[in-house]
């Protein structure tokens, strides 16, 4: 089960992009490159030179993240159909969409949506389409290879085939706080989003983390020295802004606000172990040589193949919160 809270307020290059449906080209005039990493839930929203390895890797992290927090995805998205309120959804747009489990989720909650799909990397839109055969709604799905910090010569998003509005429904998660200039993006999505329609922004809290304090090997505490190192050494990659002033001065209107917690109880514990194997992997890659004799040690049996290793563990458990915004255009 998850826990949730819920806030209901009353009234409440320059990069090179390609839409595929299969493939569409966009040249704009404007980009700023910048990438970012998420323990679990990483997605592409800009240029980049990440090895095929690297992808790889990536997509399979986002993967796994699909299986292991499935019924919290469920829950945003159920969430988001009663915010809809029966109204008529027929277009989606699901911006940094990654490997396209947001994009899957959508197109199967609302059944008679098409989602468009946005992602910085054509490999991981690959992969999306490839899904979306499989589970039998590519005919519903659409994607679009673009760098959302490129943008025209006036300062907006291109007003083409790529991002032609109205939607009825945009799904922002773990996207906006990548952009450059946030405010910027916000106000954009004015250009897109219908006027009776919802923008949904799903933020990350913390990084996950999944052993008990005493994981047996080395001191207990380790995951909290890890998470604090990566900190000092590369600041906190998933910070994002409490999105509801922000809301508010770009022209939205939040309407509703959710707190949930996963809980992986529900998960397969090979696909847990690899969850977190894959977590912890990336985040020692991340601290390098910072960490002490004795704590690389311990990360070392934690994910080698012994009894004390991740892989082998029974008391797995993933911590760490999400919170959604939704919000309708003021006015």
């Amino acid at each position: 089960m998850t826990h949730s809270e819920s806030h209901e307020n009353p009234g409440s290059a320059h990069a090179h992009a390609h839409a595929d449906s299969h493939n569409h080209s966009h040249n704009h005039s404007h980009s700023h490159s910048h990438s970012h990493s998420h323990d679990g839930a990483d997605h592409h929203h800009a240029a980049h030179d990440d090895t095929a390895h690297d992808d790889a890797d990536l997509a399979e992290l986002l993967d796994l993240d699909a299986v292991v927090l499935a019924d919290l995805l469920d829950q945003h998205t159920a969430w988001a159909l009663d915010l809809r309120a029966g109204a008529a959804t027929r277009r989606v747009l699901d911006l940094g969409a990654g490997t396209g489990t947001g994009t899957l989720a959508l197109a199967h909650r609302f059944p008679r949506a098409e989602v468009t799909a946005v992602d910085a990397s054509p490999q991981m839109l690959a992969r999306t389409r490839a899904r979306a055969f499989a589970d039998g709604v590519a005919d519903r799905v659409r994607t679009v290879a673009y760098d959302l910090d490129t943008v025209a010569d006036d300062g907006r998003w291109p007003r083409d085939d790529a991002f032609t509005g109205p939607f009825d429904l945009v799904w922002a998660s773990m996207s906006m706080h990548h952009l450059a200039d946030p405010a910027a993006g916000f106000r954009r999505l004015h250009d897109v989003v219908a006027p009776d329609g919802l923008l949904v922004v799903v933020e990350m809290d913390a990084r996950p983390t999944f052993l008990p304090d005493d994981p047996g090997v080395g001191r207990p505490g380790l995951e909290a020295r890890l998470q604090a190192l990566v900190t000092v050494a590369h600041g906190d990659m998933d910070a994002h802004p409490d999105w509801t002033p922000t809301l508010a001065a770009t022209g939205w209107h939040e309407t509703a606000r959710r707190t949930a917690t996963p809980d992986a109880s529900s998960a397969t514990q090979p696909a847990l172990a690899r969850y977190a194997h894959a977590n912890l992997a990336r985040t020692a890659a991340a601290v390098g040589d910072a960490l002490d004799p004795d704590d690389r040690a311990a990360l070392a049996t934690l994910l080698g193949d012994g009894p004390l290793g991740v892989a082998q563990r029974d008391d797995l458990l993933v911590r760490g919160t999400r919170t959604a915004w939704a919000a309708r255009r003021s006015g």
